[in-house]
């Protein structure tokens, strides 16, 4: 017949805890055991060998951590630590305030602000990311959020805004790289494979024509003529006869024009 009873690694009993009066350490079994101090108070305390080590780790008090709470938790400790985890490592983690996307798209546009090429770049960036993703996901948690979740921001946007779509998944990716590089997620990166749940993109018929070269005499007299702002016909012939990229054209400054030498530096940057 077998013995009924408590287990015999089950030590204490919850009428017995509370009837604990003098300052000391009793065992319940398995490196678990009641704290009482000088002052009365109880706590929970769970001995270990963490990798090496001998460890005590804190489980809570005995006025919000129940008996059968403090034996569940010594357990799940025990478990880590016999597969050769870290307890207090993945407490730690667990206890580590991890971002929600909103927040995270605010800190990489906080970090990367001395990089941009200007200050509408910067704007455009989070803007976006603004507009079409934080509205699905920008209240879920960086270590959450899933291909899935990805594939639901760029769905909207895929076929008819190609281009801004693309944008959004460099961008997308670039808050995920940085959240990895930080702790706050591992694998791989969301971005990756969403495609796939995605609708074809279809290439545009061609790119914008080239103004053939034997209009330019013609276009750059009505260009002096058009009822625009001067800032923006200087500017524009500024473009022309420089052959540079409208981002250097609107980003320049007076300390990069050599009047003397008639000579324009764009910095490397």
């Amino acid at each position: 017949m077998a013995k009924s009873g408590r287990h015999p690694e089950k030590k204490l009993t919850a009428v017995g805890i509370r009837n604990l009066r003098d300052a000391g350490r009793y065992t319940d079994g398995g490196g678990l055991y009641l704290v009482v101090e000088q002052s009365g108070a109880k706590r929970w305390v769970q001995r270990i060998v963490v990798q090496g080590r001998r460890r005590d780790i804190g489980l809570g008090g005995a006025a919000t951590v129940s008996l059968a709470e403090a034996r569940e938790k010594a357990s799940a400790i025990r478990k880590s630590a016999r597969s050769g985890g870290d307890p207090i490592a993945e407490r730690r983690a667990a206890q580590r305030h991890v971002p929600a996307f909103a927040e995270a798209i605010d800190a990489v546009h906080a970090e990367h602000k001395k990089s941009w090429k200007n200050e509408k770049h910067g704007d455009q960036w989070i803007n976006t990311l603004r507009t079409y993703a934080v509205p699905i996901i920008g209240t879920v948690r960086v270590d959450r959020i899933e291909t899935a979740d990805v594939v639901r921001v760029l769905a909207p946007i895929w076929t008819d805004k190609p281009e801004t779509a693309r944008r959004v998944r460099q961008r997308l990716s670039t808050v995920f790289k940085w959240a990895k590089a930080n702790g706050f997620r591992g694998g791989e990166n969301p971005v990756e494979g969403a495609e796939l749940g995605l609708a074809k993109q279809t290439k545009s018929a061609s790119n914008f024509a080239a103004l053939p070269y034997p209009k330019l005499p013609g276009f750059m007299a009505d260009l002096g003529e058009a009822r625009t702002g001067t800032i923006p016909k200087l500017a524009f012939e500024f473009l022309i006869l420089t052959a540079a990229r409208s981002g250097e054209v609107f980003g320049a400054r007076w300390t990069e024009i050599g009047f003397e030498s008639a000579t324009w530096t764009i910095p490397a940057a």
